[in-house]
C-alpha cells in the first residue's frame, strides 16, 4: 500500500504544471545585461537603458535570429539567422544560459563561437519571460 500511494504522488508531482517563469525575476536580472544591451521600442521609449555593444533587445521574442539592422553579428550566429530561425522564449533561455553552446548545436559547427561572453548560469526562462513581456 506504502508504494503504491507513492507511486501515485510520483505521478502526480510529475503530471503537475512545471514552475512558470517570473518576467518579474528577469527584468531584476536584466542588470546583468545592461552593459551591454538596451530595450528601446520602436518610438524611441527607452525601457531601460544600457550598453550598445549588443543588439537593442525590445521586440526579440518573434523575431528573426540576427535581424537587428543597426546590429554586427558574428559569422555564427548569423549563420543561425540565415537558417531561417526565430527566438522564442525557449531558445532565448537557451542562448543566454550557454551561448556558444547554444550556437554549436543550431550550427553543427564545433568551432562556433559567440560575441557574447556573458553565461546567465540561472533564470534564463525567468530572462526570456521578461522580454516576451515587454517587447509586444
Amino acid at each position: 500500500m506504502t508504494k503504491f500511494i507513492l507511486l501515485a504522488a510520483t505521478a502526480v508531482a510529475l503530471a503537475g504544471p512545471a514552475l512558470a517563469a517570473d518576467p518579474a525575476a528577469g527584468e531584476a536580472d536584466f542588470k546583468k545585461c545592461k552593459a551591454c544591451h538596451s530595450i528601446v521600442a520602436a518610438d524611441g521609449t527607452e525601457i531601460q537603458k544600457g550598453g550598445r555593444t549588443g543588439p537593442n533587445l525590445y521586440g526579440i521574442i518573434g523575431r528573426a535570429v540576427a535581424s537587428d539592422p543597426d546590429f554586427k553579428y558574428g559569422e555564427s550566429i548569423a549563420a543561425v539567422g540565415a537558417s531561417g530561425a526565430v527566438w522564442d522564449e525557449a531558445s532565448l533561455a537557451a542562448y543566454v544560459t550557454d551561448p556558444t553552446a547554444f550556437l554549436k548545436d543550431k550550427t553543427g559547427d564545433a568551432g562556433a563561437k559567440s560575441k557574447m561572453s556573458f553565461k546567465l548560469s540561472a533564470g534564463g526562462e525567468d530572462m526570456a519571460a521578461y522580454l516576451a513581456s515587454v517587447g509586444q
